[in-house]
């Protein structure tokens, strides 16, 4: 047997229910998010495209600057920014870098555990509060790399614990390093605002 769908609306479950069935104000409230989700896929098309446009364009006038002195600068280009003739704007491409620990985030983390276990019971109880703290997982099992870095920046003369900083630090790896592009407008006081792109916060 078919089935007219236009008839049908799919609810959250994937179960066709009439629309005969359906209050109108939840077909009023589904036709407005609809309408917004649509118009939001389509700002969001037009950023994807614009940043890789602008990152294409700011590689391709980087090299026109290096043709000038017959240089090839290919590979990654970041931490780069570009003022208007003005100055009323300016353009930074910048790369961010995802970090991350290797294995050696367990000899670390059993360095601090004996520092823990020889420091006196009951003295540094806020130390030992942090320290947990900061190798805490998230629900996907992940470590913050903030959180555990920030151990580094304690004041503890400890050798052993100085040992486990070191080890910390060895074990940083980037993952990955995404370029991104901010565009600033300068303002009457003379400082660069930067133009928010992100829908939250206009």
């Amino acid at each position: 047997m078919n089935i007219d769908k236009t008839q049908y609306k799919q609810d959250a479950k994937g179960n066709l229910v009439p629309l005969e069935n359906i209050r109108e104000i939840d077909l009023l409230r589904d036709e407005l998010v609809q309408e917004i989700a649509t118009k939001a896929r389509a700002v969001q098309d037009n950023l994807i495209a614009f940043k890789r446009e602008a990152m294409d364009d700011i590689a391709a006038f980087v090299q026109l600057s290096a043709d000038r002195y017959d240089v090839n600068v290919g590979g990654k280009k970041g931490n780069i920014s570009l003022h208007s003739f003005d100055g009323a704007y300016r353009v930074n491409l910048a790369m961010q870098d995802t970090l991350v620990f290797d294995e050696g985030l367990i000899a670390a983390k059993a360095l601090i555990d004996e520092c823990i276990n020889e420091w006196t019971e009951g003295s540094r109880t806020e130390l030992k509060t942090l320290i947990n703290a900061a190798f805490q997982v998230d629900k996907e099992g992940n470590i913050s790399t903030a959180r555990v870095l920030g151990l580094r920046r304690l004041q503890i003369t400890d050798e052993k614990w100085q040992r486990a900083m070191d080890a910390l630090s060895d074990s940083l790896q980037v993952h990955i390093s995404k370029p991104f592009v901010r565009v600033y407008q300068r303002g009457e006081d003379g400082e660069y605002q930067l133009m928010n792109l992100d829908v939250a916060k206009v």
